[in-house]
């Protein structure tokens, strides 16, 4: 059930004191003994609030300087390109990050006239940077993605571009936290004037080298030339600089939809629980674009890093983030000159869709767990054509097949919905419509529940042998698994197919809470059907000892 003012404007009221909210980040200082308050990397780095001890200076110099640590044990002696976005915690937590990699002779390459860099850009310039140097580079993004206002995050990217592997996050997760229960003993600091004034610390123009190179990647020319009327909502975010040299090299009739930045993000609509969210790929969040759906012929938006993409078109409205999966899916493996070997990734909690499209091309699916760092390794060797999550995050090769960037990349799946509907002439929503019609109708879902501490424990460990099921939803089960068929990865929970449908049950890593994910090819009724079982499921593991 949706909040009573999901969709609408956000009451005046309900805006954050940024005041209060930087002072916060600054005065309050977390308890390491305090589980809520330590370091967490969760699939996408430590994210918090400073109004609520979890993401203070305390957390980010804590982090920078087990990063430093992390970069002198490995022998990473590039210079690291830092993003941020325009959460207000973005700019103080860069600053304090600054301060600490500066002090411990890190090269460090940060935006040019403080301009904010969105988390594809920053993936793109690591690789850039790689692929001319001996000496290897990697990244951090200063950035909660889609989360309300009061919220920041840090996130760390590795050599290959993409988001870092888990044993990485977890050693620097390790450290940041033993830092902060020493009273942060061994932390390395200079004053900020100190900092950007030094040889390590360089400004550095993300946007320009990013924005020519995308005629590499997308059909520019086409979406040029068919004069489509294009509009784009950055909701407030770090793409806003982008999508403005988008349009002076390419000349795109373009409109920028709220082309400013407003830490409070006060021009948004409520998301469905009520809150401020930036998520792109909420129909409650975009409801001022989609409402505008009539005017273009084509709409797109972006969450605040740019990492994720929102489809709306005249036809369909908001597409859902699956849908829109499936018609990218489709096109690029039919209209680029791709290799055959090249596979097709998504998450475990992806639809099902993609594997019958993928199963029409002769493509291969590469099936990984939650989290886009899992698809890192094979956009960055090439063997991976596509990997994409049911978020609404994605990327994808260049024409030729090499790599473009290795973590999401909204902007660019934004830019290919134009492209698509400028060489097919049609709507990617009508598309997708075709897709149901030859291979039957998707009815998904995703419902969250609380969880005990114990219970995320019990989930995350789950080994399939202990389910002794034999149907869900009146159909014989054909797998259980709690590892991915692609990669061999643990899930952190578990995942059971039958021959009409599948649910996925794992626990958030940053919420009290537990994700039960469904699909069903046969109708509404049997997806309840399945969300009550795997509800049964998770019952009875709670009430086993």
């Amino acid at each position: 059930m949706s909040h009573p003012f999901a969709g609408r404007p956000v009451p005046k009221g309900e805006l954050v004191d940024i005041p209060a909210l930087v002072s916060a980040y600054y005065e309050l200082k977390p308890g390491p003994s305090v589980e809520s308050e330590r370091v967490v990397f969760g699939t996408s780095g430590h994210r918090g609030s400073s109004l609520k001890r979890s993401f203070n200076e305390t957390h980010v110099t804590a982090i920078s300087q087990a990063v430093s640590d992390f970069r002198k044990k490995r022998g990473i002696s590039g210079p690291i390109f830092m993003g941020i976005d325009t959460h207000a915690l973005s700019t103080p937590a860069q600053m304090s990050a600054v301060r600490v990699l500066a002090a411990n002779g890190v090269d460090l390459y940060i935006a040019q006239d403080g301009e904010y860099t969105p988390t594809p850009l920053v993936s793109f310039a690591i690789l850039q940077q790689n692929g001319r140097s001996t000496k290897s580079s990697d990244g951090i993004v200063i950035t909660p993605s889609h989360n309300p206002p009061e919220d920041g995050g840090f996130k760390y990217n590795s050599q290959n571009g993409g988001p870092a592997e888990t044993e990485i996050t977890a050693e620097i997760e390790k450290r940041a936290n033993r830092i902060l229960e020493s009273g942060m003993r061994g932390v390395k600091r200079v004053d900020y004037e100190a900092a950007v004034g030094s040889p390590s610390v360089e400004e550095y123009d993300f946007i320009t080298p990013y924005v020519e190179a995308l005629a590499d990647i997308v059909d520019m020319g086409s979406i040029k030339r068919s004069g489509l009327r294009l509009a784009v909502d950055p909701l407030g975010g770090s793409a806003i600089g982008v999508y403005r040299k988008i349009n002076e090299i390419y000349g795109l009739d373009m409109e920028i939809v709220n082309p400013y930045v407003d830490p409070t993000f006060s021009f948004m609509t409520l998301d469905r629980d009520g809150k401020i969210r930036m998520d792109c790929s909420s129909e409650w969040a975009m409801a001022s674009l989609v409402r505008l759906k009539d005017s273009y012929d084509l709409a797109f938006g972006n969450d605040t890093d740019a990492d994720r993409h929102g489809i709306v078109t005249p036809v369909g409205g908001l597409m859902n983030p699956n849908h829109y999966l499936c018609v990218a899916i489709w096109y690029l493996f039919k209209h680029r000159k791709w290799a055959q070997h090249l596979k097709i990734g998504k998450t475990l909690v992806s639809s099902s869709m993609i594997d019958r499209i993928a199963a029409s091309l002769k493509r291969e699916v590469y099936e990984v767990p939650v989290g886009f760092k899992w698809f890192a390794e094979g956009l960055f060797e090439g063997w991976l054509g596509f990997g994409g999550e049911e978020s609404a995050g994605a990327s994808f090769l260049r024409f030729d097949s090499s790599v473009w960037t290795t973590d999401k990349d909204g902007i660019i799946m934004n830019l290919l919905a134009a492209e698509i509907k400028a060489v097919t002439g049609r709507d990617p929503a009508e598309i997708y419509a075709d897709f149901e019609n030859e291979f039957g109708k998707s009815y998904y879902r995703r419902i969250d529940a609380p969880a005990t501490q114990e219970l995320k424990k019990r989930l995350k460990k789950l080994d399939e042998k202990e389910l002794r099921l034999t149907d869900l939803a009146g159909e014989k089960i054909e797998r259980i698994y709690t590892r991915a068929p692609g990669n061999g990865a643990p899930i952190g929970g578990v995942k059971i197919v039958t021959e009409n449908g599948w649910v996925a049950v794992r626990p958030s890593g940053t919420e009290d809470i537990y994700k039960i994910y469904a699909e069903s090819f046969r109708s509404e009724e049997h997806l309840d059907e399945l969300l009550e079982d795997a509800g049964r499921v998770v019952s009875s593991l709670s009430a086993q000892k």
